[in-house]
């Protein structure tokens, strides 16, 4: 396998959704809507059929879990050009934005200064995801193979969290929010630090961020990742 596949196989992994049927090699995903990664069909791999025929499948299975239909394509694959040529194209109104990357790294060694816990704490999901979390939400940010909930207190409240789960020896992290006035004080670098120690022994960290998010992109530059590979989200017309 690629290290392509590889990583495209563990970020998937680690984000179980509500619902997930195979289609040859690829990977339909539903999840009441909540994250592109977790309500989309991964096509990496071969579906076992003819590429007009697996993108009916993806309608199909779409417009049966209410949900928008989406296929994640790695930039660069065959994959842009049948889509392409089916009359799908990228969805540039995607709310994280129309491309991310996919980083990964040696875990770091630094000093672990955030606790890791293996449920959320009181606080954790409603930072996560800015308020009450819904079923989907829960499903997706507790499951997986080995999930760790990373979180720094300030001042009596939580103000930090990020989330790990390790994946056939890779650590996929995700969801690394700060509270807006608690920024900029090395909180995210804590709770790196922190899921770094408590995966101790994986051979590597993965993750994936939005390519216009700058400030993060610094962020992991200092923490020594380095590019896989892009992907992006493509609709079919409309």
């Amino acid at each position: 396998m690629s290290t392509v596949a590889t990583l495209e196989s563990v970020c998937a992994d680690a984000w179980p959704p509500l619902v997930t049927r195979r289609l040859g090699e690829w990977r339909l995903r539903a999840a009441n809507g909540y994250t592109g990664r977790a309500n989309s069909a991964l096509a990496c791999g071969d579906p076992g059929m003819p590429t007009a025929s697996a993108l009916g499948h993806v309608v199909s299975f779409a417009e049966e879990h209410g949900i928008r239909p989406y296929v994640q394509v790695v930039v660069g694959s065959r994959w842009e050009r049948e889509l392409a040529e089916q009359g799908w194209s990228v969805n540039l109104a995607h709310p994280k934005g129309a491309e991310s990357a996919v980083l990964h790294s040696p875990l770091g060694t630094g000093p672990a200064t955030a606790n890791v816990d293996t449920e959320p704490p009181e606080g954790w999901l409603e930072l996560a995801v800015g308020g009450s979390a819904t079923e989907a939400q829960r499903h997706v940010l507790t499951r997986g193979p080995k999930v760790g909930f990373a979180a720094v207190h300030r001042d009596d409240q939580i103000v930090g969290v990020a989330r790990g789960c390790v994946v056939d020896d890779w650590l996929h992290i995700a969801v690394v929010e700060v509270r807006q006035d608690y920024r900029r004080q090395g909180i995210a670098t804590e709770l790196l630090a922190g899921l770094d120690r408590w995966a101790a022994g994986a051979r590597g960290r993965v993750l994936q961020v939005a390519t216009d998010n700058e400030s993060a992109w610094a962020l992991y530059e200092r923490q020594g990742y380095r590019e896989s590979h892009r992907y992006k989200y493509w609709v079919p017309a409309s």
